[in-house]
């Protein structure tokens, strides 16, 4: 899915084309990809922050510990999504993430949703703390 990225920070946006695999029976985006998109946006807006890099160079990577998805409009194939993220806190090992998906046509708040990411060793799986030289490339944005 070809996806156009504004770097705002502490907002990260980017925009989309709902695809037709997107669509479930009822018609409209099935809310199994709204939690893929969260991922991939999330990722996106690491990479454009430059936290790739150095998270692997210290053998860690980032997990999902939750998801919390709130629907409250569908939308369609065609529709064109703005999904916006930021993080909200970082804490000794996890961080808060939020999303908010709207649809452009008509500004309609569709989905908000936030994801709560654990730092861990890729070897062991084991949390780690967040080291500065990773949680000093977030802005937070508070409530």
């Amino acid at each position: 899915m070809d996806m156009e990225d504004t770097i705002n920070a502490p907002i990260f946006r980017t925009r989309f084309k709902v695809p037709p695999e997107a669509i479930d029976e009822n018609g409209h985006v099935n809310n199994v990809n709204y939690v893929q998109w969260m991922q991939d946006v999330a990722v996106r807006h690491y990479e454009s922050i430059g936290g790739v890099e150095p998270t692997q160079t210290l053998g860690a990577t980032w997990v999902v510990r939750s998801h919390n998805v709130v629907y409250l409009s569908p939308a369609f194939e065609g529709d064109v999504i703005e999904v916006r993220t930021w993080v909200v806190n970082l804490r000794k090992v996890r961080s808060l993430r939020r999303y908010q998906f709207v649809r452009v046509s008509d500004g309609k708040l569709l989905v908000n949703g936030e994801t709560d990411w654990v730092f861990v060793n890729v070897r062991n799986g084991r949390l780690i703390a967040v080291p500065p030289e990773i949680a000093g490339l977030f802005t937070l944005l508070d409530e």
